[in-house]
């Protein structure tokens, strides 16, 4: 007579995690909250609170409310490859782009209103500087010891232009047309960009 041996109980499926679910809901939260308030006014209580979870969830997840900015608001500018673009039409293309970027992207102007506020917002805006913007203008300018410096300007400029026009919004910045801003800036930035050294 042989001894039954002993099954092991079915295993249970164990329920799928929710943890992403909650990271991207805090995230969508934080990045509305950061447009609408910008950094300073945005608390995470009220982020919590659009996430429908404990504030004690946001700082589980991000460590705290600098650490969460920088996960909301990680950027792809999705610049062009210039290589691509006629060479007396860069200025022209690039301010068109960071136009059509600032008209429908909300993380932007937070990035933005953060960045002339706080510390954090400013490294953020220094790294998306560093990152994207400083190896388009590698592409086109005539000088490689120039290129901080040029693509400074460039930035100077757009970022300008946004600041009047979508956080001061002030009156005469935002009735012009895209066009008129085209028109305007893109022999600036073309200038900054492919001119010789003054």
């Amino acid at each position: 007579m042989t001894a039954d041996h002993p099954t092991s109980p079915p295993r249970r499926s164990s329920p799928p995690r929710r943890s992403d679910a909650t990271r991207t809901a805090i995230l969508t939260a934080a990045r509305d909250r950061f447009a609408a308030d910008g950094y300073e006014r945005a608390t995470i209580r009220a982020i919590a609170k659009d996430a429908r979870i404990d504030p004690s969830m946001v700082m589980r997840y991000f460590g705290s409310k600098e650490g969460l900015f920088a996960a909301a608001v990680a950027l792809d500018l999705r610049l062009p490859d210039l290589a691509r673009v006629e060479r007396e039409e860069i200025g022209r293309a690039l301010v068109g782009h960071f136009l059509d970027l600032w008209e429908e992207n909300e993380e932007l102007r937070a990035v933005l209103r953060v960045g002339v506020t706080n510390q954090a917002g400013a490294e953020r805006m220094q790294g998306i500087f560093r990152e994207q913007l400083l190896p388009v203008a590698r592409q086109v300018c005539p000088d490689p010891e120039q290129v901080p410096a040029r693509a400074a300007l460039c930035a100077a400029q757009v970022l300008g232009m946004a600041l009047t026009r979508y956080v001061l919004r002030l009156p005469a910045a935002a009735e012009l047309s895209r066009e008129e801003l085209v028109a305007w800036l893109g022999p600036t930035v073309q200038r900054y960009l492919t001119a010789p050294h003054p």
